[in-house]
């Protein structure tokens, strides 16, 4: 049997969340069970009576606010608890076309990705600013260099992931999870895809853009962090190659002012040649200790992914034997 979660974050979503789960399905094609969970980030109003009301079959509570990244995977962990074989990810605001949940798992059923990315049709969104339609676009390519990837809409938090997918999924960004795992999914070679989705009518502004300059400047951190995590060598080789080749350049220079004969000797750049050639050998040193560093990150992770999946099947089988006595 199959089964399929959607999970929800929410922080004070109890304007938004009643139409978001009024349109959501309870049966999908080449799925046996739907079930609906919420992650309820510390908030103060009546979401989770809201979420309750209208059947939700999960919720995890967390008594204070820790961020749209810790929700994300909160319920990512909870779900795999759940025994869900398929995740899907959707905001509380009800942006996402809920319709559109069979066209975002139909790669994970029939086999052709582990994980699949909503693109939304960023050009037709009436309430983006043009500035906004722009950093979309240029973000997005920047997550694909990044990650090798083909993504459309990086910042997109409509998608869909394998079991498989979600345990070995991990977020150290405390700001927001769209762009590091994309990123993380890519270095790890899974199999990560977008298809074409629909949005719906604006309900209120996102509270993850509170303003254009703060959100440019933490996703370009957050692409830099996950990239030295992944690719430290890559990340210091190309960090130290510029401070290098212009000291390189400066001592070719005054190597050749030297043997012309000038009557001046030219010592600062002599000692500023020097300088950055020792800093681009240093950053080249940084980069290989932290690629040796890599491997035990590896190692660590693939020990988290056993604990996961033994943690993950012996919560199965107490679920299993426990239904078994009922019937009995």
């Amino acid at each position: 049997m199959t089964k399929l979660i959607i999970q929800i974050p929410c922080y004070n979503e109890e304007g938004s969340l009643e139409v978001t789960l009024s349109e959501l399905p309870r049966e999908l094609p080449g799925v046996d069970i739907v079930e609906w969970l919420i992650i309820n980030d510390g908030s103060i109003d009546k979401t989770v009576e809201v979420a309750q009301a209208h059947g939700v079959d999960h919720i995890v509570n967390f008594e204070h606010n820790q961020g749209l990244a810790k929700a994300f995977m909160a319920g990512i962990e909870a779900c795999l608890k759940a025994n869900a074989d398929i995740i899907v990810n959707t905001d509380a605001d009800n942006q996402y076309c809920a319709d559109d949940i069979p066209k975002l798992i139909e790669p994970i059923l029939s086999g052709r990705a582990e994980i699949v990315v909503g693109a939304r049709p960023i050009q037709q969104i009436k309430h983006f600013s043009p500035t906004k339609k722009f950093l979309q676009k240029l973000g997005s390519w920047v997550v694909r260099m990044a990650s090798n990837t083909k993504i459309l809409d990086a910042p997109s938090g409509f998608r869909a992931i394998s079991r498989e997918a979600a345990l070995r999924l991990n977020v150290f960004n405390e700001y927001t999870y769209t762009l590091e795992t994309i990123i993380q999914a890519g270095q790890k070679g899974m199999v990560i895809t977008s298809v074409p989705i629909r949005t719906n009518r604006y309900l209120r502004p996102s509270r993850l853009v509170k303003s254009i300059p703060s959100y440019v400047k933490r996703s370009l951190l957050t692409i830099l962090r996950i990239f030295m995590t992944y690719k430290p060598l890559r990340f210091f080789v190309i960090l130290g190659t510029i401070p290098f080749s212009l000291g390189s350049l400066l001592g070719v220079r005054w190597l050749i002012l030297f043997l012309s004969g000038t009557p001046k000797a030219h010592v600062p750049s002599l000692i500023l040649a020097a300088i950055l050639i020792l800093i681009g050998f240093q950053l080249w040193m940084f980069g290989l200790v932290a690629d040796l560093m890599a491997v035990n990150r590896k190692m660590l992770e693939d020990v988290q992914l056993r604990l996961r999946r033994l943690e993950v099947d012996s919560q199965n089988v107490k679920e299993y034997s426990s239904t078994k006595l009922v019937k009995r």
